[in-house]
């Protein structure tokens, strides 16, 4: 599967700008600021109905204009599908699929695979717990729907239950009865969660490590973890243990929101010990591993989108890395980047199917192009 042709309709700081992609390899070439990263960001949207960069909606409009739209054609063999996605200041976003409205977007999440691989992907290092629970979940989701109905489900009781604790507190008086009502239902949803966390990163794990030393070698060892209080002990003890540290705080301070992954590099964590450059290939490593993954479970190759991956990474490592995005086991690339001539010269030493497109003053043109069925390579 691939994308054959995006539209964009005042999205980010395009008023009118449309792109016919190369089945294989394509490249995003201009200035900063010159909006190749919207460009991706786009196709993102088109997979995940939401913007890989802004959570607001709003935030993805055009200044001065009153809604966006995007329009992506898919080819998967020789059937075509056409996504609509729309948004209008004070109106509910509206995304289609062949001309027929979702009545969920849940619907639409797996359908049409994408990993985007971005210079912010550090923040999965160097940031907190939050950021890499959404990263799993994000995987998760886009295979397992009872995981993303439970997900749904759990941050729903969880605001109900915390409301709880704040009113409680507010009126002086704890209320065990109705406060395990909420606990059942938590209970449940959380159970599940963290069996399925378990599982994923089971599988998850051997697969990043192999991605890592395709990048950068053998030269460090690297370990994913799993780090969950459920792991220790079950989900009610837990909850009658906290009592009173939920009922003093007014929140819920145990449970599957809590859980965090520990990334390592020679046993010590990457935050403090890894340099920018092997920080930069774990979180590649971590991607390329989720392109494996998704692909191996939906059985589809995901667009790979990498913005600006070749910053802080030596000439080694981004010849690797673009040996492997361009071999058979990958599907569709679209790759940003400012210098002209370095993806100019990295495209010209490759046997694959490849489009360049120079953006500039919010217009596109191809500067590159070698076209070949598969047969031929």
């Amino acid at each position: 599967m691939h994308l054959t042709h995006l539209h964009l309709l005042n999205f980010k700081n395009y008023t009118d700008i449309s792109f016919s992609f190369s089945e294989r390899l394509n490249g995003l070439v201009g200035d900063n600021g010159s909006g190749k990263t919207n460009v991706l960001d786009a196709i993102y949207y088109l997979s995940m109905c939401k913007s890989y960069l802004n959570t607001m909606d709003r935030q993805n409009i055009r200044f001065g204009e009153l809604y966006f739209a995007i329009q992506g054609n898919w080819k998967d063999n020789e059937a075509v599908s056409t996504v609509n996605c729309a948004v209008k200041m004070g109106s509910k976003k509206i995304v289609k699929r062949n001309k027929k409205e979702y009545e969920r977007l849940a619907d639409h999440i797996g359908q049409y695979p994408v990993v985007f691989i971005s210079p912010y992907d550090g923040d999965l290092i160097a940031e907190g717990s939050e950021l890499r629970r959404k990263w799993m979940d994000g995987i998760l989701v886009q295979i397992d729907r009872e995981y993303l109905e439970q997900l749904q489900f759990y941050a729903k009781i969880l605001d109900q239950r915390n409301a709880l604790l704040k009113s409680m507190f507010e009126h002086r008086l704890f209320d065990r009865e109705s406060m395990e009502v909420w606990d059942i239902q938590l209970i449940t949803a959380g159970e599940l969660i963290h069996k399925k966390r378990q599982q994923f990163l089971e599988e998850f794990i051997p697969v990043f490590q192999k991605c890592y030393k395709e990048i950068g070698g053998n030269k460090e060892e690297v370990g994913l973890s799993y780090r969950s209080q459920l792991n220790d002990g079950s989900f009610i003890d837990l909850l009658k243990a906290s009592e009173k540290r939920d009922a003093f705080s007014q929140y819920t301070n145990v449970g599957i929101h809590k859980d965090d992954l520990l990334f390592t590099i020679n046993e010590h964590p990457a935050k403090k010990f890894g340099s920018q450059g092997q920080q930069k290939s774990f979180v590649i490593a971590l991607r390329l591993a989720q392109y494996d993954w998704l692909k191996n479970h939906l059985a589809i190759s995901p667009v790979l989108l990498l913005d600006d991956v070749f910053d802080k990474l030596d000439g080694k490592r981004v010849q690797k890395l673009i040996q492997m995005v361009t071999s058979l086991d990958f599907g569709q690339v679209i790759v940003t980047d400012t210098d002209i001539e370095r993806m100019r010269k990295l495209f010209e030493g490759l046997n694959v199917p490849s489009r360049i497109f120079e953006v500039k003053n919010q217009e596109v043109e191809i500067i590159h192009e070698i076209e070949f069925h598969e047969s031929e390579r």
